[in-house]
């Protein structure tokens, strides 16, 4: 991902800023602030501002009037209670807002959680830049036979070099095309007087999916943490999760308490129906259950089996 020199001057201005405040403030995540982490082969994302920490969940779930009225252990405690018995209201107090450049197909699957202020670059008043998303070799794979959302077996030799040949072609005939119906450069100037040009509200429907849009993202901490718990899965999308995997480093980093529990009661944790807590409980004291016995569908029984490390 290469920024112009245009923009690395605008970020340094950006990071060199510094303002007196009592408000909370987390060292670390400052030293984030306009730091831009790069994702895929153009796009980022980075911190623009926050408001809260840990403290703040800790503070609104008991409605004190000051900080630090706790020991730091007890704090922790209570943000692990939080997080386990699903309380979600406290960590509502803290939020966050991102700039992230993305492609296009990502920005449509990202933009169903509908629990965050969005505001997009907008083609309609801008023209958009000729950067697209081109997959590694390793991301090439063939639809799953089992999982209509899924990738199966890597692509290779010259299906997988066509398939990147198809995407690089594609892009830029249509960029081109777009370019043309436009009838202007990057400063706006008319290239052909003889010409109108299309609105560039009608010349953008030309665009592949895989061209970068940005956007900024501003979202509380409980709806963040839900967004990253589906898209940080290893069973998401692998163009989505990276952009979950830096956003947790900005998590980790801004709230370490709350990203903790996070870890240990959602990432790391399962969650299991009635039926497969019986059946747990069949199998600890002693008993040989089968799926046929079960009485889960096959597709639960392998998820149940999967969970326990057993083969299904």
């Amino acid at each position: 991902m290469a920024l112009t020199d245009a923009q690395r001057a605008e970020l340094e201005q950006a990071r060199a800023a510094r303002a007196e405040t009592r408000r909370a403030t987390v060292p670390a995540l400052e030293a984030m602030l306009y730091q831009v982490m790069p994702v895929l082969d153009h796009g980022f994302i980075r911190v623009v501002d926050y408001m809260g920490d840990d403290g703040a969940v800790v503070q609104s779930a008991r409605v004190s009037y000051g900080r630090g009225t706790k020991a730091a252990n007890e704090d922790r405690g209570l943000i692990r209670y939080l997080m386990r018995h699903r309380h979600s209201t406290p960590f509502e107090m803290c939020e966050i807002k991102y700039h992230v450049k993305l492609p296009i197909f990502v920005a449509r699957q990202w933009i169903r959680h509908r629990t965050a202020n969005v505001n997009e670059y907008s083609a309609r008043y801008s023209v958009m830049d000729r950067e697209f998303y081109i997959p590694e070799p390793a991301q090439l794979a063939a639809q799953s036979s089992s999982n209509r959302q899924g990738r199966g077996d890597v692509l290779e030799g010259e299906e997988a070099a066509e398939v990147l040949r198809l995407l690089r072609d594609d892009a830029s005939r249509n960029y081109d095309h777009y370019a043309w119906m436009l009838n202007e450069d990057d400063a706006g100037q008319v290239v052909d007087e003889g010409r109108s040009g299309l609105a560039r509200e009608l010349a953008r429907m030309n665009l592949t999916l895989n061209t970068y849009t940005q956007w900024y993202w501003k979202t509380d901490l409980h709806n963040l943490l839900h967004f990253l718990s589906l898209r940080a899965d290893s069973h998401a999308q692998y163009e989505i999760r990276v952009y979950a995997e830096a956003m947790l480093e900005t998590v980790k980093a801004w709230v370490p308490l709350s990203y903790e529990a996070f870890a240990d009661y959602r990432m790391g944790a399962v969650m299991m129906s009635s039926q497969m807590l019986a059946i747990v409980r069949r199998m600890l004291g002693g008993e040989e259950v089968t799926q046929a016995t079960s009485g889960l569908s096959k597709r639960e029984w392998r998820e149940l089996m999967e969970v326990l490390g057993r083969a299904a």
